[in-house]
């Protein structure tokens, strides 16, 4: 059986672009894609791919958010970080998230598949040209705006990305099938955690902590 892979990027032609190379992979098959992290999950759980080829930086919900659902609801689901950053710091967090591979998207084709033969196989893939330290020592030190977010819930990191993303409080109610009142407690409950008082400090929070980029 070929190895099954789902593709989840933003971008219409990058996921062209990545399907037309992986296609062309012998004894590799794109089973689906997604445009989103949430996407992503519904995809996974209907196709159970054997492999997911992850964006980090994806509206409504982010790479490594869904890389973390994945990892836990999903455990024989083997994901790839692709990203355009040999960051230390995100190859730190991708590991926490449970990634087994993270790849630059400036890789040669022979690359991309030796990294997802690789991770199908039950080993890890992590590019040459990343730090090697932040391979090694996933568990070193984050910058502040990481330490901080870490102590937030998943709930509470995914209302922030929507708040950041420019959505109102009842388009995030709508988005995420709760209340309007649920909504709000968890923003009052960011703000307090955080120790942030408007709405334009959590965006600059969510900004320098790696949940939305500045494109959004």
């Amino acid at each position: 059986m070929p190895i099954s892979v789902l593709l989840a990027d933003d971008h219409v032609l990058v996921r062209a672009g990545i399907r037309a190379l992986v296609e062309k992979l012998p004894d590799v098959a794109v089973v689906a894609e997604a445009k989103d992290g949430r996407e992503a999950l519904r995809a996974v759980a209907e196709h159970k791919p054997d492999v997911v080829l992850m964006d980090v930086a994806m509206p409504g919900l982010n790479g490594l958010e869904a890389t973390a659902r994945i990892s836990k609801e999903f455990g024989s689901v083997r994901v790839i970080i692709l990203s355009m950053y040999a960051n230390e710091e995100y190859v730190r967090e991708a590991i926490s998230a449970g990634a087994a591979g993270y790849l630059l998207k400036r890789c040669a084709v022979a690359e991309l598949e030796d990294a997802i033969k690789t991770v199908a196989g039950g080993d890890s893939y992590f590019s040459p040209l990343v730090s090697r330290h932040g391979v090694k020592d996933p568990s070193g030190r984050l910058t502040a705006g990481r330490a901080s977010i870490d102590r937030l819930t998943s709930r509470q990191r995914e209302i922030l990305q929507l708040i950041a993303e420019r959505h109102s409080t009842k388009e995030i109610a709508q988005i995420l099938n709760i209340s309007i009142k649920t909504v709000k407690t968890h923003r009052a409950q960011l703000m307090e955690r955080l120790s942030i008082h408007d709405v334009p400090g959590l965006v600059r929070f969510a900004i320098r902590a790696g949940l939305v980029s500045l494109e959004e």
